[in-house]
């Protein structure tokens, strides 16, 4: 995932093509007893993928650039229902600018990255590079474990795809149109060597986004063409000589409106079948992740099964063996039980710790004095569910103060929010909007009042309605609750921004930051994510 992009024709393509796509479908659950599954298999946005299976259970590691814990995985046990497991950076620990201290990260940290699985060891191994420097590999012996820095490699090995070898060696194939492959030491710790294995041709442009696979005695080099292509190298050997070929450029895609298929990887079931998990520009809401079975030529090159000469809307289901459980569903309620977050959870940049505490409920003390959302920290996030979606937040308002500011936030370089404001000694409920970062992510705008009305009581339902199908003029809709049962309408709708260039998509985001002084405090006892 290149942050140089300045494809314009390649867009102009997305566009047309994503025109050509299948109806949107209603829903991104398969009942497990259907005999096809829909695209996009989840319609969140989890981009950059990496996927991996062990044993009889598949993990799909995203990017997630500022937000914190970075790099979820998601585990599933058919490639189609997927649920939370954890993540695997669970601080972004790469400079005080991640924790807003003399800075800001905005479209820094997390980017594409890998996550594969070493036998001997019976460990995960993520490794991603930070701020074009470092490469940082972190380790765990289970998903949803403790995940801890196993070392820190003093280069970037830009958009990493990382390889078990049979013989247990590991490398790493990364690099942008140059492409090399790194060789790591026995303890995943250290390189050994390094060598640049293919230059792309000026006649393709720029290929990225690696993954790194052996099949049949043969080394692949998946790669993708930001963001309309997709190409792969094969070698007898890890270092090389490789053949390029095309895998697919601008195909139709499934979800109308959206993008050519393009980036993630490659997976082998228990039974031995081929799938390709990639990912489709959708914004305003991010990047979601398509699934399509992989055939191979008698030469050993991969083809995507496509339907009518684009990627299918509809695929059978992959033939697996019974999973051991049903996943659990990526929406519904959380009321913050138990002294922990779910995975399902991002802060905005590293949260202050001292300044929230679970236990069943959410209580969000103020961390940050400012009038600017986008420098307050502790705002929490929740990724949107496509095509549209409803978050709705319930809040206890008893030990606000004065200056405070709390709310429910339409969260993205273009933003607004429902909330309240509490000023002297009395509450209104409001909708802010015009909150706005300029192309180097600095804050132009800290919003602009559009809607109050006085709030008697100390407990407030806040809705955000999201309507975030790929294209533009989608917008949300704000409204609030007394009662929990009746809502009211309020402000004008607002319009999502669809450009790509912030990459992340649309989230719901928790807040509540102090304009006067620190000290007061809201409890978040509820947040429900529902669909029509």
């Amino acid at each position: 995932m290149s942050r140089q992009r300045l494809w314009k024709s390649a867009l102009a393509a997305v566009a047309v093509l994503g025109l050509m796509g299948g109806a949107i479908p209603t829903t991104t659950t398969t009942d497990p007893r259907a005999s096809t599954f829909a695209n996009p298999v989840l319609w969140q946005d989890f981009a950059d993928i990496d996927i991996i299976r062990v044993d009889n259970a598949y993990y799909y590691s995203a990017s997630t650039m500022h937000y914190s814990p970075g790099a979820p995985i998601l585990r599933s046990y058919d490639l189609v229902n997927w649920e939370f497991a954890g993540h695997s950076v669970p601080k972004l620990d790469f400079g005080a600018k991640y924790d807003m201290s003399g800075g800001r990260a905005y479209v820094n940290g997390i980017w594409a990255s890998f996550l594969n699985y070493r036998k001997s060891n019976r460990t995960f191994y993520w490794g991603g590079c930070v701020d074009f420097a470092k490469t940082h590999i972190y380790t765990a012996t289970a998903v949803d474990g403790q995940w801890s820095k196993l070392s820190t490699i003093d280069k970037c090995y830009y958009d990493a795809g990382l390889l078990v070898d049979d013989n247990d060696t590991m490398y790493v194939a990364y690099g942008n149109t140059t492409i090399s492959v790194a060789q790591l030491s026995a303890d995943g710790k250290s390189e050994v060597r390094s060598q640049q294995v293919f230059q792309t041709p000026s006649t393709i442009g720029t290929l990225e986004g690696a993954r790194f696979y052996k099949r049949n005695g043969s080394y692949y080099i998946w790669l993708t063409k930001p963001a309309n292509g997709q190409y792969v190298l094969k070698s007898a050997s890890p270092f090389g000589p490789y053949t390029v070929q095309q895998v697919l450029l601008n195909m139709p895609s499934p979800i109308s409106g959206g993008g050519v298929p393009h980036q993630g990887g490659l997976v082998q079931t228990q039974n031995g079948d081929w799938y390709y998990l990639a990912f489709v520009d959708a914004y305003p809401g991010g990047r979601v992740p398509v699934l399509a079975p992989i055939t191979w030529t008698s030469d050993g090159w991969p083809r995507v099964t496509t339907v009518n000469g684009g990627w299918g809307v509809n695929y059978p289901v992959p033939t697996l063996p019974a999973p051991p459980r049903q996943v659990k569903p990526m929406t519904g309620v959380d009321t913050f039980a138990g002294t922990a977050l779910g995975p399902q959870w991002e802060w905005n940049h590293n949260p202050d710790t001292s300044r929230y505490s679970v236990d069943n409920g959410l209580r969000l003390s103020t961390a940050t004095v400012t009038n600017d959302l986008y420098s307050a920290r502790n705002t929490l996030t929740h990724r949107v569910q496509g095509p549209t979606s409803t978050g709705t937040v319930t809040l206890d308002l008893t030990a606000m103060r004065d200056g405070d500011r709390t709310g429910l936030a339409m969260l993205r370089d273009q933003s607004a929010w429902i909330g309240v404001k509490r000023d002297n000694g009395r509450n209104r409920v409001v909708v802010v909007n015009g909150l706005t970062m300029d192309s180097a992510w600095r804050t132009t705008g800290t919003g602009t009042e559009v809607a109050s009305a006085d709030l008697a009581g100390t407990r407030i339902w806040l809705r955000a309605n999201a309507d975030i199908r790929p294209g533009s003029g989608r917008q949300a809709r704000f409204s609030y609750s007394t009662d929990g049962v009746n809502f009211t309408s309020f402000g004008p709708g607002f319009t999502l921004n669809n450009a790509w260039q912030f990459f992340m998509g649309y989230r719901f985001g928790i807040f509540n930051h102090a304009t006067s002084a620190l000290g007061g405090a809201v409890t978040v006892q509820r947040f429900e994510l529902t669909t029509p």
